[in-house]
């Protein structure tokens, strides 16, 4: 009787961490602060060639490949961008746009803006 208390208490436990941890990676893609654009036209930190016209980003931390709908707070505008690139490495940011993304979220002219940003 003992041990299968003891089994249950464990398969809770176990299931309610895993829940923990499926909130907190939610979490981490799904936030808000200052993004900015950049444009270079070198390599990316996932190898490939860096296309400003793309709809991509660089993130500190998401996968390569992780799809974000980014949405301007100021215009309500919103884009679905790739992260392909680590970044930014300014404090306050998180998030750097291509010039492409930034051009349709329509902040080029300020080069930075507030953004909300929740995987797709």
């Amino acid at each position: 009787m003992k041990k299968t208390n003891r089994t249950a208490l464990v398969a809770v436990t176990v299931a309610a961490g895993l829940m923990a941890g499926a909130s907190t990676a939610s979490s981490a893609a799904a936030q808000c602060g200052r993004a900015s654009w950049y444009s270079l036209h070198s390599r990316t930190a996932s190898g490939e060639r860096m296309n400003p016209a793309a709809l991509t980003a660089a993130h500190r931390s998401l996968p390569f490949g992780t799809k974000l709908r980014v949405t301007n707070k100021n215009n309500g505008r919103s884009v679905v961008v790739r992260i392909n690139d680590r970044g930014p490495f300014v404090r306050g940011r998180v998030l750097d746009l291509s010039r492409g993304a930034a051009t349709q979220l329509g902040f080029i002219g300020s080069g930075h803006t507030a953004v909300c940003m929740a995987r797709v």
